[in-house]
């Protein structure tokens, strides 16, 4: 989730006068950045603010159905009542918002609900339809509610004797789209008209009708109401599917569920039971937040959540994209692509930065430019794309728009020694210069590869950055020391510790399997890797994305105090890399059994309230689940347990696994390495070994 700032606006645009250009938003905010970046749906909601009516609408009680761009929202009970966001969704309308159900004059008893998959939800309620049942019920009413827009409604005759039982939907829809919705500001209840074997609204800008198969026996549009009536002997049932969409569109085509799905369907298996339904579930949200650019179909990319951000968000996309390589190279193709395609052109400062909107950082900073952490992540996302098995044609065909990336980095320093925020007196924050430090040497390496200039300049700089870094950026205490999380206009540092340190572990992959060199050096290093494992950081259930000790620190606060899923990922896996076994594993398991209270659908956060025996992590009323980057965390975790490094171009693949083998065995099959299926098994004492393999690929040293 990204809880909007609503007072900020005015600030925002006022800080960035001179900066990117680019509507000022915050982490969920509407703002798209300007440019060519395709919109299929809505990048989020308007958030409240002055003046706007109601909250944000909660959605950590709610079950989301996702099949983009269709979404169904429902609570617990299955009865849609057009409250908050309940309804189903196309392109970010709501087509309907109400869908009640009545068997014999009265709603079903709800006894159970729960996702059958990442884009459908069944419903079990219960009534008595005799007086002289008893206190047993003798009907069951089954609602099975699809993304996609359909619903089958089953009713089952558990009594010992034929039932006459009428059934009755009520309909109803505002058209309204998910930023009024959030605002609290959906407009009322559309009129309705009969329409075929069903029911039809209509306004201005758009329209939606629900039909029924078998067609009702009474249609009353003034009310809204679809009747029918059955009789049903001893064990029988009888069904009615209602199909909602806008007038003249087809069946919703998700591009998660075609044939050409991006994604390797890789499975797990292993001694913690855990491990299968996590990256079962994972996989299964990454399909359903798929999209595919309108004007270039053959390229998909990842939404960055629902409800909140349907659309493209591109530091998002490019962080679950790499995150996913394990499953392949096409989705990292197809979002790159996506994104060259929004890259800014022409003279001036910001050519070749990929715009995206501002984040919120906190109460300790001001909100930074996600199109500056895009910009960094593109080179670095094309050149491990390649290591992975990227072909080398694609690889030439994106190299411009990385050089592109690469060459603003080198103007924006300029004879300076930190990447600053945009804004004039921005601050330079420390995960930017390990994005940028990164995205130097990997970019470095991809030139030389490529057989193009600059690397030995891109290295040069890099080095400069590190030496400066480990001697302004760390922070000496009785503690042991800390890096700073940035650095004022002045050289001021702030010194709350805070999880976006976890990006000074995340140096990359070069060739050979070789991780690249970080900013801070080995003592530093290990000082990280101790306050990460602390209790001030580590919650028992993930990483805090503030210190518990920290001013300003909130359980719930999106940047002061939650976990955040993916840097709780990326900390496991730099630790990991790193050789910090012990730290590594206390995080992996935390949030292996946070996953399990959230039926392994990990929200993008939850609070970071200090774990103890029989609690549950408390989730965040606002947070997206499923989330793009959540969602591609959980590859990112077990994948990181067998340590896979590969090196395409040079026909080769090291293994590095976790020795202490935290879960046990484990075992990891249909990945991709190569563009071909690799599988790989960690055994108990954390010894790796291939078990299939592109042809031609050698185990490397």
């Amino acid at each position: 989730m990204h809880q909007p700032t609503p007072s900020s606006t005015t600030a925002d645009n006022r800080r960035l006068r001179d900066g990117p250009p680019w509507p000022p938003s915050t982490e969920g905010g509407p703002a798209q950045p300007r440019g060519r970046v395709p919109r299929a749906s809505p990048a989020g909601p308007v958030p409240p603010g002055p003046g706007r009516p109601g909250g944000l609408p909660p959605t950590h009680t709610a079950l989301i159905c996702v099949a983009l761009p269709g979404l169904a929202i429902s609570t617990e009970d299955g009865q849609l009542t057009g409250q908050g966001l309940e309804g189903f969704y196309r392109a970010g309308r709501r087509l309907l918002a109400r869908c009640q159900v009545r068997v014999a004059g009265r709603e079903p008893l709800a006894v159970q609900a729960r996702m059958t998959g990442a884009d459908s939800a069944r419903f079990v309620g219960t009534l008595r339809a005799s007086p002289t049942a008893g206190p047993d019920p003798d009907v069951v009413v089954e609602r099975i509610r699809h993304a996609d827009g359909t619903e089958r409604i089953i009713l089952r005759n558990c009594a010992l004797h034929p039932l006459r039982l009428p059934l009755e939907t009520a309909l109803g829809t505002d058209l309204a789209d998910l930023s009024a919705i959030a605002s609290g500001t959906p407009g009322p209840e559309l009129p309705a008209s009969v329409h075929d074997s069903g029911l039809r609204w209509t306004t201005p800008t758009g329209n939606a009708s629900v039909t029924a198969d078998p067609p009702p026996a009474d249609a009353l549009a003034s009310a809204g109401l679809l009747r029918w009536e059955f009789e049903l002997p001893p064990g029988a049932t009888a069904s009615v599917e209602l199909r909602v969409r806008p007038d003249g569109a087809g069946p919703l085509r998700a591009v998660g569920r075609a044939a050409t799905s991006p994604l390797a369907p890789a499975r797990v298996t292993g001694d913690d039971p855990r491990v299968t339904r996590l990256l079962r579930t994972s996989i299964d949200d990454l399909q359903a937040l798929l999209l595919r650019d309108p004007a270039h179909p053959s390229d998909s990319y990842l939404a960055a959540g629902a409800p909140w951000r349907c659309g493209l968000a591109p530091a998002d996309a490019l962080a679950a994209a790499r995150m996913t390589l394990p499953l392949g190279t096409r989705l990292a193709a197809g979002t790159l692509r996506t994104l060259a395609r929004t890259q800014l052109r022409g003279p001036g400062p910001r050519a070749g930065m990929i715009p995206g909107p501002l984040r919120d950082a906190g109460a300790h900073l001001p909100p930074g430019c996600t199109g500056t952490e895009a910009t960094l992540l593109f080179p670095v996302l094309l050149a491990e794309a390649r290591r992975w098995g990227l072909p080398e044609q694609e690889t030439r065909e994106l190299l411009p728009a990385a050089e592109r990336c690469l060459s603003w980095l080198r103007t924006t320093a300029g004879e300076r020694t930190y990447l600053c925020d945009p804004q004039p007196g921005g601050p330079a924050r420390g995960e930017t210069q390990a994005h940028a430090h990164r995205a130097a040497l990997l970019g470095a390496d991809l030139l030389d590869a490529c057989e193009r200039p600059g690397g030995a300049g891109l290295r040069q700089w890099a080095a400069e950055l590190r030496e400066a870094f480990r001697r302004d950026f760390w922070v000496e205490d009785r503690g042991g020391g800390r890096p700073a999380a940035a650095l004022t206009a002045d050289g001021r540092p702030l010194t709350h510790l805070c999880s976006t340190a976890v990006h000074l572990l995340d140096t990359g992959l070069l060739g050979a399997g070789q991780r690249a060199v970080g900013l801070l050096d080995r003592v530093q290093t290990e000082q990280l890797a101790r306050l990460l494992g602390g209790p001030a950081m580590d919650s028992g259930w993930g990483l805090r994305g503030l210190g518990a000790k920290e001013a300003g620190h909130s359980p719930f606060g999106h940047r002061s105090g939650a976990v955040r899923v993916q840097e709780t990922a990326l900390a496991v896996a730099g630790l990991a890399a790193a050789g910090y076994e012990k730290e590594a594993g206390g995080l992996l398991r935390g949030l292996l059994a946070a996953a399990e209270h959230f039926g392994h659908r990990l929200p993008e956060m939850f609070a970071g309230e200090q774990r103890a025996e029989g609690s549950a992590p408390l989730p965040h009323p606002a947070a997206c689940r499923p989330a793009a980057t959540a969602a591609a965390a959980g590859v990112l975790l077990l994948t990181s347990l067998a340590g896979i490094r590969p090196d395409a171009p040079a026909g080769t693949v090291t293994l590095r696994p976790v020795h202490s083998a935290p879960l046990g065995e484990l075992g990891l099959t249909g990945l991709r390495v190569a563009g071909a299926p690799f599988s790989v098994r960690v055994s108990r004492l954390g010894l790796a070994m291939v078990e299939e393999a592109a042809d031609g690929l050698q185990l490397g040293m």
